[in-house]
């Protein structure tokens, strides 16, 4: 029996995303509904083969990997994991599978990030959020938000969810504009954007959405320096990764009321502290990171990892995003 835990199931949908019964009498699953803290990770986690993960809700570095000694297998949903020590996995015999790809369900998925980055510029720039609290305590409207239509979108990236978000942006009526830095001008004006250069994106935009991939190019990309270029009554939205921003000059920006207003669904750090600014400044609308949360986004990541944890447990082929683990594992590092 493989004890499997299934991490940071917040929602508590894992068990009915997906078929686990394939895995009676294989596996021993428990189901962790909260973020476990490093600390609390080694500790809890100890007894465990399998981690089942999602994204990047858990974070697997060399020394927390080295203080689970019974731990086989991981399963992610991607090809890789920015936050999983991949080198240490291998050295370890730790094998880690990465989800299908190629699963034709997949595909019914991919407007989840899109429909709630458009869904929280709506909500940001109508301050929704702040006026749904106001009627909750009793009161009644205190703000007065802005139109799009005639307004200008800004798209920092233009990649299958820029696309997506340009898409919306015209039937708003909303001229779109776009920069990242492999993007040409005839990609742009092939889903009618027009490509500007990354400071004319951040002077034009009234609200600017943030749509590129986090690596090392992408790290630290909006800085003081950019959002000092927006206009004072712009909006900054951003449902990509947390530190393409640097959250310090977001926060001073906010504070300042350099701009409008930002609707955030990604963080630094996720959960962001309780005390954290996002969670207090006025002019912010936050989400917990609900980009690609939705049922039937689950029932493919869960049916992936359930595919995954049953080759592993019946010794069939399996995909395996780290394959020097398996000879480490051959070698005794761990016992497959």
């Amino acid at each position: 029996m493989l004890k499997t835990a299934i991490l940071d199931d917040y929602a508590r949908v894992a068990l009915e995303s997906a078929d686990w019964s394939s895995l009676e009498g294989k596996a021993e699953i428990r189901v962790f509904d909260t973020h476990l803290s490093e600390s609390e990770a080694a500790r809890l986690l100890q007894p465990f083969d399998v981690l089942c993960t999602v994204r990047e809700r858990m974070n697997l570095p060399r020394r927390l990997l080295e203080r689970l000694p019974n731990l086989k297998l991981i399963t992610i949903i991607g090809p890789s994991l920015p936050n999983l020590d991949m080198a240490a996995a291998a050295e370890l015999g730790i094998v880690v599978s990465h989800s299908n790809s190629a699963n034709p369900a997949a595909a019914r998925t991919m407007n989840a990030t899109p429909e709630l980055a458009w869904g929280l510029l709506i909500a940001t720039v109508r301050h929704l959020s702040h006026e749904s609290r106001r009627m909750r305590e009793g009161g009644w409207q205190s703000t007065a938000g802005v139109m799009l239509a005639g307004r200008t979108l800004g798209l920092l990236g233009l990649g299958r969810i820029g696309k997506r978000m340009a898409e919306y942006g015209h039937v708003f009526g909303m001229t779109v504009v776009a920069w990242s830095q492999n993007l040409t001008a005839e990609a742009a004006e092939a889903v009618g954007v027009r490509r500007v250069e990354k400071d004319e994106l951040f002077r034009l935009a009234d609200v600017l959405s943030i749509h590129v991939r986090l690596s090392e190019r992408t790290r630290g990309l909006v800085t003081a320096r950019e959002l000092a270029l927006m206009k004072p009554d712009a909006y900054l939205i951003n449902t990509s990764r947390g530190p393409i921003v640097v959250e310090a000059d977001l926060i001073a920006a906010l504070r300042a009321r350099r701009i409008a207003g930002a609707g955030l669904d990604v963080f630094d750090e996720e959960p962001p502290p309780a005390d954290h600014p996002f969670r207090t400044l006025d002019n912010v609308t936050v989400t917990p990171h609900l980009g690609y949360v939705t049922h039937e986004t689950l029932s493919v990541f869960y049916a992936d990892t359930v595919e995954a944890v049953l080759a592993f447990a019946n010794g069939a082929p399996i995909r395996v995003a780290n394959p020097a683990a398996l000879s480490h594992a051959r070698q005794g590092a761990r016992h497959l």
